[in-house]
């Protein structure tokens, strides 16, 4: 602490960024300051309710890097969160990437949904909060226009192509002109005018009705009913045909919600929720989600809505709007009272699930005759004929579960491969090494079988002296979760409508699932080295490539040369693995 103090009395009264760290010098926390003195300073002086007083317990240091203007700490701070992933901050996952439509730069160019904005690729439309949405655009869009459909070009036309819904320049020159006026009306259509298009489609209908042609004029009718189904599904709210996004937040003692809602051509889309614990003031927390949310991505709408704040940063970096009346001022405010309604049901429902998760531990315990189990470790064998045989264990505390405590194994080969003797070295292992880093032991085993595997993973903790108590879960012939055995391999009595019950299930279907799938990624793994073996010039670290780039072995027959170069293959290589696969008898 004299060392701390000693800090503080150097920090300049200038804006910058402060970095908090633990006692191991990990950061556990990323802030930005308008003056680093009195901000940091904050932190060490005066009382501190719950949860700053938790952050603050655990810095044993901190460094903070000046910065020009307090916009440039802002994406400073943005940055370093992203790249050190602080324990305390804000920290938006990448499990909400929301797809885009995509006209590709290419010779002769394609309409797809893609998750990925890759500078140089083409032209991006969206993003759209609505995944089906986006898939019906591209589906409409390409029976409107002849782009190419094929993911590399063929040796003769496709069925594409004599339903007119390609320009086929697999067998014909397309000229590169061809593609412009086509690639206007898309932008046209995305933009929000679809009368144009639809007027052009009852024209085509009309015709080919005149003229016979009856199933033409039924698949003209059902792209227009198509298009104005897309059309009203979205609810209007503002009829200026700008894309806005409107954001509000509501705030408990130690908790935030952000409510998002996307409107795009004046029409409500979706919305988002997120939910984040804070440390800071509020308002600072909602600058920094702003921040966070929008720095990163490629297409910003053109108007973000906010509610009122003291800070102008953002209006710096994002087209900010702060309504003071009228509808926009509205949607605020039904933003605002969103989030306030959402955090309330998260509340009032995370702790009637305590409450019942609570219950089920308790009741798992008196079931077992042992303590409340407050931490829980449970094991799955998996594998196909002794096969690439794998292990799984999950971890549960307080009846949630601890997903950077789970952890895969590698069942070693042995005399006797079976599930028993599998869950026995498992167990050996996984504990072996708790005891050797001295780490916290669960209060509670379970394994996914009966008595032998009940017996192998109690043999295991005796030979390390070891006192857990071990319980099985048993499922049915329709591998649904059936019950439960206590140590001696006796079925325990439990109504399948208790909490305890539901519990033991979630626990079951969660390490089954975790087993499973890396039982599947090891096989995969194997298949598509195997597959691999022959290929010249693709040895163990190009192959290790390959699989981290594409998710599956025909990913790989299917790329092109230009595609195989984007996994990090020299030319050469691939056109190697191209030839491979697209020559071979």
């Amino acid at each position: 602490m004299d060392l701390l103090r000693q800090k503080l009395t150097l920090l300049p009264e200038k804006p910058g960024v402060y970095l908090m760290k633990d006692t191991q010098g990990q950061i556990i926390y990323v802030g930005k300051a308008k003056i680093l003195k009195n901000r940091v300073k904050s932190y060490f002086t005066g009382l501190h309710d719950g949860k700053t007083g938790r952050l603050v317990s655990q810095i044993a240091d901190f460094e903070y890097i000046m910065t020009e203007s307090e916009v440039e700490a802002l994406v400073l701070e943005c940055n370093l969160i992203k790249k050190h992933n602080p324990k305390y901050n804000i920290l938006l996952r990448d499990d909400k990437t929301y797809p885009y439509l995509i006209i590709t730069e290419e010779s002769h160019p394609r309409i797809l949904v893609t998750r990925q904005v890759k500078k140089g690729r083409g032209k991006y439309f969206g993003p759209y909060p609505n995944a089906t949405a986006a898939k019906e655009a591209a589906r409409l869009l390409n029976r409107l226009f002849p782009f190419r459909k094929c993911r590399q070009i063929p040796s003769r036309p496709c069925l594409y192509y004599h339903l007119q819904q390609c320009l086929a320049p697999c067998v014909t020159d397309v000229s590169l002109n061809a593609y412009t006026e086509m690639r206007k009306d898309v932008s046209t259509f995305l933009k929000g005018d679809q009368s144009e298009i639809i007027k052009l489609l009852e024209d085509k209908m009309q015709t080919a009705s005149e003229a016979l042609h009856f199933e033409r004029a039924t698949e003209y009718r059902d792209l227009i009913e198509d298009l104005k189904l897309l059309r009203e599904k979205q609810n209007i709210t503002l009829n200026d045909f700008i894309d806005r996004d409107v954001i509000g937040y509501a705030i408990t003692t130690d908790q935030m919600c952000f409510q998002v809602f996307y409107i795009r051509l004046g029409k409500l889309l979706a919305r988002d929720s997120f939910i984040f614990p804070y440390y800071e003031e509020p308002e600072e927390a909602f600058i920094s989600f702003v921040a966070q949310f929008y720095i990163e991505r490629a297409v910003w709408p053109t108007e973000i809505l906010l509610p009122p704040t003291e800070s102008q940063v953002l209006t710096t970096l994002f087209p900010i709007t702060v309504p003071q009346k009228g509808k926009k001022r509205d949607l605020v405010q039904m933003a605002m009272s969103n989030a306030q309604t959402t955090l309330h049901d998260q509340i009032s429902l995370e702790i009637r699930q305590q409450s019942e998760t609570q219950q089920a531990l308790t009741t798992l315990g008196d079931l077992l005759s042992i303590p409340t189990p407050s931490r829980i470790e449970a094991f799955d064998i998996s594998n196909i004929g002794g096969a690439h045989n794998v292990a799984g264990m999950v971890q549960f505390i307080e009846g949630k579960p601890q997903r950077n405590g789970y952890r895969k194994y590698k069942i070693q080969p042995m005399e006797t491969s079976d599930d028993t003797a599998a869950m026995g070295q498992v167990i050996q292992r996984r504990y072996a090494r708790l005891v050797s880093e001295n780490s916290p032991l669960p209060n509670l085993i379970l394994v996914d079988g009966g008595k032998g595997q009940i017996n192998a993973a109690s043999r295991s903790l005796k030979e390390l002296n070891l006192t857990i108590p071990v319980a099985g879960m048993v499922k049915n012939d329709r591998h649904q979760t059936h019950g439960l055995l206590d140590q001696t391999g006796n079925s325990v009595a439990l109504p399948k409508s208790h909490p305890t019950f539901y519990l033991l299930g979630r626990i079951q279907n969660e390490v089954h699932r975790f087993a499973i799938t890396f039982h599947r990624q090891q096989r995969a793994k194997s298949m598509t080295l195997s597959a691999l073996d022959g290929i010249s010039g693709i040895g163990p670290k190009r192959k290790q490539q390959l699989l981290k780039h594409f998710s599956s072995l025909n990913d790989i027959q299917r790329a092109s040369i230009e595609e195989l170069q984007e996994a990090g293959l020299p030319h050469s290589a691939a056109t190697m693995v191209y030839q491979y696969f697209h020559e071979s008898p």
